[in-house]
């Protein structure tokens, strides 16, 4: 796609590396790159020029832990709908990632390499796409989607689940081979039990310690790496032992757990809004009573849990893992984590913190010279308030992505 240059003038251009704002900065993009930062510039020939007013710029914002295609709360009725469908549904899910900031997002199993290409091309609207394709479930774990009652489990690369599920080591190194033939950015491994899946309980572990590690050695191999959906101590440890890079979740974990996160310099994607969304709003969208009863064991630990991992050091990503409906609430993260973590903490975890993690230093979550030219332009003082993130409608004036202006707020 071309990207013609951009001007923008006059703006608080903030630097989340250092923490701080330069005054009155000119930001010249180019070829989709920011390409030059000061004072005064020489605008480009055939620039769109954006005179700010002294507005903050920030990086676009990351979301680590996203499934643009889980268009309904109830996952397990999800491999039953049409590819098609669920894929007009995800055009619609990540146009609405875009308009709220989020220029990037890490797909936590459901995406693949054809939604990825599109948004690539234009073919629809919506946020970078790193994707995993579909997790690696055990039978009866966290990606398994059948009932008790079920017993034929369609693991055909077009049906639409978030998960596949394969069993023993050459399984799983098949499964992992399979998805990083597909072009994954990352693999995603379900290491314990989960809310929205049927038959598990939220305390089992779920792999073998050998399957594991085989996962992790066959993205390592590609390098790549995996990410674990883990919530209990045990299964959270197990997974780090096995070399995973990033917990997801991980409501449950205690001080053993955050040591070890810290010593295996690993990173915790919390994902605090979508327990809150899901009790507030899952039964009128049709979250099954089971999953319900599940979720009272998770919700308030996760508040627990992200303020010790954050006193001790653990990086701390930002991750929403909201379904169907739920997800127009994805900024209230920035809300929730304000109450726990300073402003520039928030602010990090959402742009070089979550850049870090996905292997995209100094490409994306910045404004220095090089990066993408992924911006915001902010009514506000972000660095000092990271809840003027959490409405997007009111305090984000421009949504810029590759230089090019994608939203603008109405006068």
């Amino acid at each position: 796609m071309a990207h013609p240059p951009l001007h923008i003038r006059h703006a608080m251009v903030a630097d989340i590396e250092t923490g701080t704002y330069g005054e009155n900065i000119d930001l010249i993009a180019v070829g989709g790159r920011i390409e030059e930062l000061g004072y005064n510039l020489t605008t480009p020939a055939d620039a769109r020029v954006l005179d700010v007013a002294g507005a903050a710029v920030i990086p676009g914002l990351i979301d680590a832990h996203v499934h643009v295609t889980a268009a309904t709360v109830d996952l397990a009725t999800l491999p039953r709908w049409a590819p098609s469908y669920v894929h007009a549904h995800a055009g619609r899910i990540m146009a609405g990632m875009l308009q709220r900031g989020f220029t990037t997002v890490r797909d936590a199993s459901g995406a693949d390499y054809g939604l990825a290409r599109a948004q690539r091309e234009g073919l629809i609207r919506g946020p970078r796409l790193l994707y995993c394709g579909k997790a690696l479930s055990q039978t009866g774990g966290h990606g398994d989607s059948r009932g008790a009652g079920d017993h034929v489990h369609d693991a055909h690369p077009c049906c639409t689940g978030i998960g596949r599920v394969a069993d023993g080591v050459d399984a799983v190194r098949a499964a992992a081979r399979d998805e990083l033939r597909r072009g994954a950015d990352h693999l995603k491994v379900m290491a314990g039990g989960g809310i929205a899946s049927p038959t598990d309980r939220i305390d089992s572990t779920q792999y073998s310690l050998a399957e594991l590690t085989a996962i992790v050695e066959e993205a390592t191999a590609a390098s790549r790496y995996v990410a674990a959906h883990a919530y209990t101590p045990r299964s959270v440890e197990r997974a780090l032992q096995s070399g995973v890079r990033s917990i997801e979740h991980g409501n449950l974990i205690d001080e053993s757990s955050i040591k070890l996160l810290v010593a295996h310099e690993a990173f915790l994607v919390p994902t605090l809004v979508a327990y809150w969304a899901l009790h507030e709003h899952g039964r009128e969208f049709g979250l099954p009573p089971s999953n319900f009863e599940k979720l009272s064991a998770v919700m308030n630990a996760g508040l627990t849990a992200m303020e010790r991992a954050s006193a001790a050091g653990v990086k701390i990503v930002f991750g929403t893992d909201l379904l169907g409906e739920l997800h127009d609430f994805q900024s209230m993260e920035f809300r929730i984590r304000s109450e726990l973590q300073p402003a520039l903490t928030v602010l990090r975890g959402a742009t070089s913190l979550a850049a870090e993690l996905v292997g995209m230093t100094g490409q994306i979550g910045t404004t220095r010279v090089g990066g993408h030219a992924d911006l915001l332009v902010v009514d506000g003082d972000p660095l000092s308030d990271a809840t003027v993130l959490a409405e997007p409608a009111k305090h984000i004036v421009y949504v810029i992505q590759g230089g090019t202006v994608v939203s603008q707020r109405n006068p």
